[in-house]
């Protein structure tokens, strides 16, 4: 015998509104409910006004119908409420309902239908109805917060773009303010450059509290893969269809690691959904956690990722799996292949996963399903050569020779005569095959200064030129700041390449083009005094 008390605690008190004519039928129809322990509060109607009436100010949980009375019609009681709510469960209770009308009635969306002279059947009817109903409600919800969500992140995307633009315009400001404050014999000039600087610098911060206002701001806690995966299975509750089987693994209870607990959950979120998805007849969703050290080899030519112990996240189905046509147009902004889905999804994963510093696997074959493997580092890399503390006197050049290619004049300008005041000898070029025609004309120089943001010719093909002619010192290349998931292939063999944030102070620029001097060995002695 079924335990009732269990079952009444596992349905809370539910509201039904009762079409029915017959006061004896209602209560036989009750009854049945009593005896399997569902608590609930009952109206009872007999007539459309009221019906319409009660739908609105009851607010039901289910209707229970009969399929005719004097004046009504479960029909149209089906109908009415349809056009109220497309959620609410109609259980047709009737003795007149035949196997068409049956049929019939189910295609017109009620959730099932019971005969009045088998009533066995109603409460594990009327259970399964509303758990269904809140599985698809949970469902709901959680679809509706995923597309706010990558609402969001093409708002961030539209935002990023707009901050590179506005990067380049303040970049001659930060400049131009420091070269203007070494003209300390003429206080005009001074005071002109410090309001220059910081204008430039409020330009920045500006820029900076726009995107942050676009991904919202991005808090690094201690996150623990159990606590990341346990979130993960709460908001799964009714979304997970009862074909699907949910498999969770976790390695490692107690594994912690740097970043951010909401972002991770969104990611992970949005894989699991879609590959319930891709498993209309049911199948297995599993989620799992492991630690893996990875090679210098594991990463490709555009990620960041250091080499070191990663956690690995693994989201995997056994769906339909995705064609080569699909999988080559995946991270594509608003390629979907799902009606009504905005194409952000998996480029919101991306984002996530390589703002952490870490990387993104995909494996898909047609017919056997689909899994995702993201990696983030357990530990950060280094912070990068802006933050060196090196003095003011260890930053003048000794006529260490610079090639600054740069296509924007006013910003190969600034940068030209800011290194030529601090004691190096720079050419300029405005795109890479002047660059190139120069190292033809005077010899290989000391270091390669290089705008990554360059369309004549690519700073990717200059690179690749540059090791052509023999070029074996290091390369600072100027870079958008916070944009890891360019796909840009700045990289030449032996990790020569520095990277420096867009748009640079004097001071940043200069430490770094100590530093990449330094690391690839073509510091020149400089004299003692």
């Amino acid at each position: 015998m079924p335990d009732k008390s269990n079952q009444q605690r596992s349905l809370p008190r539910i509201r039904i509104l009762q079409v029915e004519d017959s006061p004896l039928d209602a209560e036989l129809v009750l009854t049945e409910l009593q005896a399997d322990g569902i608590d609930y509060e009952v109206r009872l109607v007999d007539d459309e006004p009221a019906y319409v009436q009660t739908l609105k100010d009851f607010g039901p949980h289910i209707v229970l119908s009969d399929l005719s009375m004097p004046g009504f019609s479960g029909q149209r009681a089906l109908e009415l409420l349809r056009e109220h709510s497309a959620n609410i469960p109609f259980i047709y209770v009737s003795a007149t309902l035949g196997e068409e009308a049956a049929i019939a009635a189910l295609r017109e969306g009620a959730t099932d239908y019971i005969l009045k002279q088998n009533p066995a059947r109603l409460a594990s009817a009327v259970r399964r109805a509303m758990r269904e109903a809140d599985e698809q409600r949970a469902r709901a919800r959680a679809e509706a917060e995923l597309i706010r969500i990558q609402r969001f992140e093409s708002l961030a995307m539209l935002a990023g773009g707009l901050s590179h633009d506005l990067r380049n315009l303040l970049q001659p400001l930060l400049l131009a303010g420091d070269s203007l404050q070494d003209y300390q014999s003429d206080p005009r000039l001074a005071r002109l450059g410090a309001l220059v600087r910081d204008c430039g610098r409020r330009g920045l911060e500006m820029v900076q509290s726009m995107l942050s206002f676009a991904r919202g701001a991005r808090r690094a806690e201690q996150v623990k893969v159990q606590a990341l995966v346990d979130a993960l299975s709460l908001l799964l509750q009714g979304s997970v269809p009862r074909g699907v089987t949910l498999d969770i693994d976790v390695a490692d209870p107690q594994l912690t690691f740097e970043g951010n607990h909401t972002e991770l959950q969104q990611c992970l979120l949005n894989l699991c959904l879609n590959a319930i998805q891709a498993m209309p007849n049911g199948g297995v969703l599993r989620v799992s956690t492991s630690k893996v050290p990875l090679e210098r080899s594991f990463f490709q030519e555009h990620e960041e990722a250091q080499p070191g112990e990663f956690v690995r996240l693994s989201v995997s189905d056994n769906g339909m799996g995705m064609t080569e046509e699909v999988r080559s147009r995946l991270f594509e902004p608003f390629f979907t292949t799902k009606e009504g889905g905005t194409g952000l999804g998996l480029l919101s994963c991306r984002r996530i996963v390589y703002s952490h510093g870490g990387a993104m696997r995909m494996d898909s074959i047609v017919g056997e399903g689909s899994c995702f493997d993201l990696y983030i580092p357990l530990s950060r890399p280094l912070a990068d050569t802006s933050d060196l503390s090196e003095t003011d006197a260890h930053l003048h050049g000794n006529a260490e020779h610079v090639l600054l290619v740069v296509e924007e004049a006013g910003q190969l300008t600034l940068l030209s005569d800011t290194l030529d005041a601090w004691g190096y000898e720079v050419h300029g070029s405005q795109s890479g095959t002047a660059a190139l025609q120069w190292i033809e004309a005077c010899g290989l120089p000391d270091l390669v200064v290089l705008d990554a943001d360059m369309s004549l010719f690519t700073s990717e093909r200059t690179l690749a030129a540059l090791s052509k002619y023999g070029y074996r010192n290091g390369v600072l290349v100027l870079c958008r700041a916070n944009s890891p998931a360019d796909s840009t292939n700045l990289q030449m063999p032996g990790n020569r390449v520095h990277r420096l944030n867009k748009p640079v102070s004097t001071r940043a620029l200069l430490q770094a083009v100590r530093h990449t001097l330094h690391v690839g060995g073509h510091d020149k002695e400089k004299p003692r005094s």
